[in-house]
């Protein structure tokens, strides 16, 4: 006879854990975050649709729904900490550095920084005359913010325009025949109008969606005119013609306009150049002997100054190692000034003592020496790798110092024990062993070297110059700063080849530093 029993019915509590998630303090700060994050969202979306970036949506779109996911999910915990860092990684790395990279085939630049439409519209803008007979109106010059504006009473009703918007009716208040008030913007005194004179001298507003309506501009701020362009615009055929039937064809290779006889039309619009930014560094003889020697120059001040600043920090982090020196923890202390100062503050105080005329090392170090330390190119250079040896070997003397006290002391005594003097046992035990520690932060310092555009930029703005160079740049320039002076500094603002100067950059030191680690990887080997 056999008996039977039945387990236990496992009895299940009531599942209140998602009601007690949700009436948490913690789970409510994460509820009103994630709102302010979505509703901050959403209006970055809605802004970027008024503007047509469909990219920037897009982005947004996929960033909101994944963050949502992220922080509502209780199974994507490592999410959580990694989801901020990759949307700065995205944004501000990737994205830039696509950009980048997309702008270096562009012909982008002053001249070319729109689309075609935007470039005919402002060509019929800018090659206008005033219109035989036309209405004058007494006109209020207003502004909002960087924005500028002309409001006119057109039509028995206050009317509002901007260089990108035609006139449209707007609530504001009459004074007579002139525009005394508009709401949301701002009446320009005459004093303020002066100050921005070439701003409005040279604002156009649309007095409609059509361009043959003409449009409005001023020669003093009080009254304006109707002005019409001289050139039309056939669409059809694509090209412009003047009053004297001078005929401008598109050159969709150029992004431009441009007549039989070489006169061009500006501005321009942005077309893709293919490797034209490349080679024109290299092509082009008033640009490729500048780029060279700049080119040589960036390597030697990236080598001479790890070199330098590497050398001198070793030799003061060995003698202050010496536990016989008295006092080593003040004089580190003041070998840490140099690194603690603001570097591009340090440039500029150095930037006074190496005046030519009232600098203190002239005038008083040198009793009054006339040593143009800033003018002459290779004092210049010579004067770089001083401030930069100041400026750096603090560091190298920290890293140093702690690779220095790290390397156990009982391979020293077996040095001594086998009869190697000092300097036997620094070249064979202490240099080897600190090698492997400091290397890959001497790659570092070579690649923070290569692109110091503040220690340039602050000590000798890349002067003296070269002549006959078609951007500024000078003999102390190096890469990065070149690039800035052909992005910003030399008149016509050239996007595209100070773009391709980054992606060369970007390439030798990325090969440079990924040289540099296999050979400090072999050094651990053979260690």
């Amino acid at each position: 006879m056999s008996v039977t029993t039945e387990a236990p019915k496992r009895v299940e509590e009531p599942r209140l854990s998602h009601a007690r998630d949700i009436s948490r303090p913690g789970f409510i700060v994460k509820l009103i975050l994630m709102a302010l994050i979505n509703a901050l969202g959403l209006y970055g979306i809605l802004a970027a649709w008024a503007q047509d970036s469909m990219g920037v949506v897009a982005f947004l779109v996929v960033a909101l729904i994944a963050a949502n996911w992220v922080y509502f999910s209780k199974r994507a915990v490592p999410a959580k900490y990694l989801y901020p860092g990759l949307v700065f990684l995205a944004v501000y790395q990737l994205y830039v550095m696509g950009n980048t990279a997309f702008v270096a085939f562009t012909n982008y630049g002053d001249g070319h920084n729109s689309t075609k439409a935007a470039a005919i519209e402002q060509i019929l803008k800018t090659s206008d005359r005033r219109i035989d007979g036309s209405s004058t109106y007494p006109v209020a010059v207003v502004g909002q913010g960087a924005d500028l504006g002309f409001a006119v009473v057109r039509d028995g009703e206050v009317q509002l325009g901007t260089m990108d918007e035609p006139l449209a009716p707007v609530a504001g208040e009459v004074d007579g025949d002139r525009v005394a008030a508009v709401e949301g913007w701002e009446i320009l005194s005459i004093a303020e109008i002066q100050q921005q004179q070439n701003e409005v001298l040279g604002l156009r507003v649309s007095l409609s969606e059509e361009p043959a309506d003409g449009w409005l501009r001023t020669d003093n701020g009080a009254l304006a005119y109707v002005a019409r362009s001289t050139l039309s615009y056939d669409e059809a055929a694509d090209t412009f013609t003047n009053d004297e039937g001078k005929v401008f064809s598109a050159d969709p290779d150029r992004g431009l306009f441009a007549a039989e006889d070489g006169e061009e039309l500006v501005p321009g619009w942005r077309v893709l150049v293919g490797f034209e930014n490349f080679a024109k560094m290299f092509t082009d003889s008033r640009l490729s002997g500048p780029f060279f020697q700049i080119l040589v120059w960036t390597f030697a001040f990236a080598i001479l100054s790890v070199a330098t600043t590497f050398a001198l920090g070793l030799f003061m982090a060995v003698i202050f190692n010496d536990p016989l020196v008295k006092g080593r923890r003040f004089y580190r202390a003041m070998f840490i000034l140099p690194y603690a100062f603001p570097g591009f503050l340090a440039a500029l105080v150095w930037k006074g003592m190496l005046n030519k005329e009232f600098g203190i090392i002239n005038e008083t170090l040198l009793g009054g020496a006339d040593i143009n330390w800033l003018g002459d190119g290779n004092l210049a250079k010579l004067a770089i790798l001083g401030v930069n040896l100041w400026l750096g070997f603090p560091y190298m003397f920290l890293i140093t110092t702690g690779a220095l006290q790290s390397i156990p002391g009982e391979l020293h005594e077996a040095g001594v024990m086998d009869g190697a003097g000092p300097w036997r046992r620094f070249r064979s035990i202490t240099f080897p062993l600190l090698l492997v520690s400091v290397a890959p932060l001497l790659i570092a310092s070579f690649a923070f070297n290569f692109n110091n555009f503040s220690l340039i930029y602050m000590l000798t703005g890349g002067g003296p110059n070269f002549p006959g160079a078609p951007v500024v740049i000078g003999e102390t320039d190096i890469l990065i700063s070149m690039v800035y002076a052909v992005a910003f500094e030399s008149g016509v603002k050239q996007y595209g080849l100070a773009s391709a100067l980054s992606i060369l950059i970007f390439v030798m030191v990325g090969v440079i530093s990924w040289l540099g680690f296999r050979q400090t990887r072999k050094l651990e080997e053979i260690l």
